[in-house]
């Protein structure tokens, strides 16, 4: 897909359902390029992980998580690993009640059952039928689900953006931001001013919530709390565990539980 532009108009973009379903599988390291869609989107994946860029923030989207972004948002999605995807794309009417902004929900089992059978559904589905109830479900499980600070703001700063860039490829790299300095091409006052007025956030505070997203993936699909710290740059399993648990509201071992709860509810009959 060729960057900055439109995607193909697809059928399901034009129907007039509320909310449709679209799904396919893509290889790992597949990654679309900017683009656009004229509906909002629940993006989506029943295995694999997402990264999701805009002009302003990375998303990281685990299988325990969904994203949720406005109409022609501008925005690129990198495949890490093969992803099985499962997208909904909502008309206005259906997104008045979730308002406008990207934000990264938690998956129940319910709602990934809904997103499952929403997909399965034909296009234009009968409007007193299965997929009117189904819709209404889903945006009622929308509502009504946690939000996860899964969006690292970014800078548009080119020397910083190297940084962040490096940070986000070698999340348990220890290194102070004077050490950084080469690669930004820039002082380290220079760098640390920079944090702060592009991104809200100063050094530490942005690798950490980078350092967090990259173990909350890993626990996603499946790794252990001390791997999970070992990948966020911890070397105190406890520590990691106090830092995740201030960060997202619950314990590694309860982030590992989702991965495990999402998989025996696809393994039931």
């Amino acid at each position: 897909m060729s960057p900055n532009r439109q995607a193909e108009i697809l059928p399901f973009e034009t129907a007039e359902r509320p909310i449709v379903g679209f799904s396919r599988d893509y290889p790992s390291g597949l990654t679309t390029g900017f683009h656009t869609h004229p509906r909002a989107q629940l993006v989506y994946a029943i295995s694999g992980v997402m990264r999701v860029e805009t002009r302003t923030s990375n998303y990281v989207v685990p299988p325990t998580t969904a994203l949720l972004l406005p109409a022609d948002l501008e925005h690129a999605v990198r495949m890490e690993g093969p992803v099985a995807m499962r997208e909904l794309f909502l008309r206005e009417e259906a997104t008045d009640r979730l308002g406008t902004r990207s934000r990264v929900i938690v998956v129940s089992p319910l709602l990934r059952e809904l997103i499952v059978a929403v997909c399965a559904e034909p296009v234009d589905w009968k409007p007193d039928g299965r997929g009117y109830h189904l819709a209404e479900l889903v945006i009622s499980e929308i509502e009504h689900s946690t939000t996860m600070p899964l969006g690292l703001p970014l800078p548009k700063d080119s020397r910083l953006r190297r940084v962040v860039s490096a940070l986000r490829d070698r999340p348990h790299d220890n290194r102070g931001l004077e050490e950084w300095t080469e690669i930004g091409n820039a002082s380290s006052r220079t760098l640390a001013r920079l944090f702060r007025a592009e991104t809200g956030l100063s050094f530490r505070q942005w690798r950490q919530q980078a350092r967090l997203t990259e173990a909350l993936t890993a626990l996603s699909i499946g790794a252990t709390p001390t791997k999970a710290a070992a990948i966020a740059g911890f070397n105190s399993v406890p520590a990691f565990g106090v830092a995740f648990r201030e960060f997202f509201g619950m314990t590694p071992g309860q982030a590992r539980s989702l991965n495990e709860e999402r998989n025996s509810v696809r393994a039931a009959p």
